[in-house]
């Protein structure tokens, strides 16, 4: 039985669908004003991946993941670049569909925008105010009232008064209480605004998703989603929010992936240390970027380096190795072979992806010694299960563009140049950049067996060395001459 841990109780809970047989999930998406970066990847691959298993599992998912596109910082950057919002927010919408669809994620279901469901929300605060978990301020903003809410931080686990004490109490604040947060905010000159019972204005962060929510998936769904730095205060608040509006549990299950850090240290834009999705991937293959990420439980801090993902790197490498040759087909599962029943139990087990990917490793080291099909099915098949290994075995181990910068005609003396990677435009035709390299590539292997024919032993050690030299590795098998990228 799938268990998953809890982030309310603090601990593993057998999942029980509210509904038989379906899966209702809601996770907290981007902020759409700059490139994702390393944080936004790991929830879009975590959350992909957890969406994968209960597909795989046989259930029917729903599973839905907002955009962000109002927003103070949205405002902010928008005026510096003198455009729209509309205009901002969609070129980086268009952005972190590229970036995710590189990194192998399936789209969800539904991607709702904040700016599409205002009404959503001002009902919502609207019942809050009846019911008395909000109020409207003399400067026009609507706050919720956390005191009203005996329940607030029973997702993070803080008491209110410790809250307060280790706050700031503003000098001049329209608040009740310094921890009641925003829920509607007045209109204020040059913003976008939209009308309301309170007067013109926009809304707050967290009322979005909890309005959202409700409106897609009901107000009270399986699994709510997001990145451990979201648990407090933006979850507790959705919580306070919805609980009190809608007098029952919003979610029955809190997932929240662990941080990125960057050479053990959190990733951060005021530290100078992040990432984007774009920068990682000019160096690193995005399927290795992906295993990089699931190698990894989903609750664990993930250090990353270029260490670590030179690591990753080689560890898919040997993955594809031993599908490579291998005329494998997509089949059904059998979930009773052994190994595919470990894969199971790891995954059932809050997703245990380091395990399940121990299970893949198993196997690729049963391949290399068998060389059975049916294993290596096997083998591609499971990896599927999580993106991995979808990819035609030669396309991954040598698939990086390259130029070989050398004239090659039949007898001449044999000189590999140099190989560079190639800086391509939208004006390159990679696919005619490509074969015309692999072509390169194959008569430098040709001209190889030609010298060993020979016994010119001499010219072959050089041919492979100076492919190796260029980052190309060349592989003898019983089977022929194949190579592979470093």
């Amino acid at each position: 039985m799938l268990k998953i841990y809890n982030s309310l109780s603090r601990e593993k809970q057998t999942f029980t669908p509210i509904e038989a047989g379906k899966v209702r999930m809601y996770v907290c998406g981007m902020t759409v004003y700059d490139f994702c970066h390393l944080g936004h990847a790991r929830v879009m691959v975590v959350f992909d991946m957890v969406s994968r298993w209960f597909r795989t599992s046989n259930y029917d998912v729903t599973y839905v993941r907002n955009i962000t596109d109002i927003d103070d910082k949205i405002i902010k950057r928008a005026n510096e670049n003198g455009e729209s919002i509309g205009a901002l927010t969609q070129r980086f919408i268009d952005f972190m569909d590229e970036d995710s669809a590189k990194l192998g994620i399936i789209r969800p279901d539904i991607e709702p925008r904040a700016t599409t469901y205002i009404d959503d929300m001002i009902t919502m605060i609207s019942t809050l105010i009846e019911k008395g978990h909000a109020y409207l301020a003399s400067n026009g903003d609507v706050f919720y009232s956390v005191r009203s809410f005996a329940n607030y931080g029973k997702l993070s686990g803080k008491s209110l008064d410790d809250l307060r004490a280790g706050e700031r109490v503003e000098v001049d604040t329209h608040k009740k209480d310094v921890m009641d947060f925003v829920l509607w905010k007045a209109a204020k000159p040059n913003e976008p605004n939209w009308p309301s019972p309170w007067g013109n204005g926009r809304p707050g962060w967290h009322i979005e998703c909890s309005a959202m929510s409700a409106s897609l998936l009901s107000a009270h769904f399986d699994i709510h989603g997001g990145g451990q730095d979201l648990q407090f205060p933006h979850h507790e608040n959705e919580i306070a929010q919805s609980e009190a509006a809608h007098n029952c549990k919003m979610a029955n299950y809190w997932m929240h992936n662990g941080f990125v850090r960057v050479d053990d240290e959190k990733m951060s834009k005021s530290l100078g240390n992040f990432f984007t999705i774009r920068e990682v991937l000019k160096k690193y293959d995005a399927e290795v970027v992906r295993f990089f990420i699931l190698r990894a439980h989903y609750r664990s801090p993930l250090n990353y380096s270029d260490m670590h993902l030179d690591d990753a790197k080689a560890s898919l490498t040997r993955l594809y190795t031993a599908l490579r040759g291998r005329e494998v087909s997509t089949n059904i599962i059998d979930w009773n072979h052994p190994q595919a029943a470990r894969f199971k139990e790891a995954m059932d087990d809050d997703f245990n992806t380091p395990e399940a990917m121990a299970v893949l490793f198993d196997l690729a080291n049963e391949v290399n010694k068998t060389g059975a099909v049916k294993t290596a099915t096997l083998l591609k098949n499971l990896g599927g299960v999580v993106g991995l290994l979808q990819r035609d075995a030669d396309a991954f181990l040598q698939g990086e563009i390259i130029s070989i910068s050398s004239s090659i005609t039949e007898g001449a003396d044999i000189s590999v140049g140099h190989i560079e990677t190639l800086s391509i435009d939208d004006e390159t035709d990679v696919s005619l950049l490509y074969a015309r390299d692999m072509e390169t590539i194959d008569q430098l292997i040709d001209l190889r067996i030609e010298a060993k024919k020979a016994k010119n032993f001499v010219e072959a050690d050089r041919i492979r060395k100076e492919l190796a030299d260029s980052g190309i590795i060349l592989e003898d098998t019983p089977q022929g001459t194949t190579w592979r990228r470093t």
